[in-house]
C-alpha cells in the first residue's frame, strides 16, 4: 500500500499593509525576486505535490508569480484573517484523495528551507497528525495539519492559524539548519533578510 502524499500550501492572500507602499507583501522583491517566489521554489524543491497558493489581495498579480503546477487558489474572504486562508486551501486539497496531510508556509517568510517541509512530511511518515517547525527551540512555520485535523482547522477564524490547533499531541521538528522562519513584515524585516542571505 502507497503512503498518502503530503501537499504544501503557501499563504499569501494578505496585504501587508505595514510594508507600506501599493505593492501586495508577496510580490515585495528580495534580490529582485517576489518574496512568494523564494517561498514556492523551496515548497518546489522539496518535492512535495500538489503545491497550493492561496491568493487574495491583488490576487491575479500574485497568481502569476506562481510556477507551471502550482495550483492557485483565492481565498474569497481573505480580510477576515489567515484561517480563511488556510480554510481555502484545504477545500482545494480535499478532493485530492490521496494528500493524507498537507505543509503549511507563508509567502512572507522567504528564508523557510525546502529540508523544512520534508522533515514535517518524515513527521508525518512517522505517524505524527500535527508537526511544527522549530527554529533554536521556538515553534514557527511550517506547520504540518494530517486530514484527521482539517475539520478542526474549518472551525478557525480571524488571525487564528494552525497553531492554535497544537494544543495536544503535537510534534516538533528541529528546521534550525534548514533555513530561517523571519517574517518580512517591515522594511527593516526586507534588509535582514538580505543580510541572511549574504551570511548563507
Amino acid at each position: 500500500m502507497t503512503q498518502p502524499d503530503v501537499a504544501i500550501a503557501i499563504l499569501a492572500a494578505g496585504r501587508g499593509s505595514r510594508l507600506g507602499g501599493d505593492v501586495p507583501k508577496p510580490l515585495v522583491e528580495l534580490r529582485g525576486r517576489p518574496l512568494v517566489s523564494w517561498a514556492l521554489d523551496a515548497a518546489s524543491a522539496s518535492a512535495l505535490r500538489p503545491i497550493v497558493l492561496v491568493v487574495g489581495h491583488r490576487g491575479g498579480a500574485v497568481g502569476r508569480a506562481a510556477a507551471e503546477g502550482v495550483v492557485v487558489v483565492r481565498s474569497p474572504r481573505w480580510r477576515r484573517g489567515i484561517a480563511r486562508s488556510l480554510r481555502a486551501g484545504l477545500a482545494a486539497l480535499d478532493p485530492w484523495a490521496q494528500v493524507g496531510a498537507v505543509a503549511v508556509g507563508l509567502a512572507d517568510q522567504p528564508l523557510v528551507g525546502a529540508d523544512a517541509y520534508r522533515r514535517l512530511a518524515g513527521a508525518y511518515r512517522d505517524g505524527a497528525h500535527v508537526a511544527v517547525a522549530t527554529y533554536h527551540g521556538q515553534r514557527r512555520n511550517p506547520v504540518l495539519l494530517g486530514r484527521t485535523m482539517w475539520a478542526k482547522a474549518r472551525e478557525l477564524d480571524g488571525d487564528e492559524g494552525a497553531r492554535v490547533l497544537m494544543d495536544e499531541g503535537v510534534v516538533e521538528v528541529d528546521c534550525t539548519d534548514t533555513g530561517s522562519a523571519a517574517d518580512v513584515d517591515t522594511l527593516d524585516d526586507l534588509r535582514e533578510a538580505e543580510r541572511l542571505l549574504e551570511a548563507r
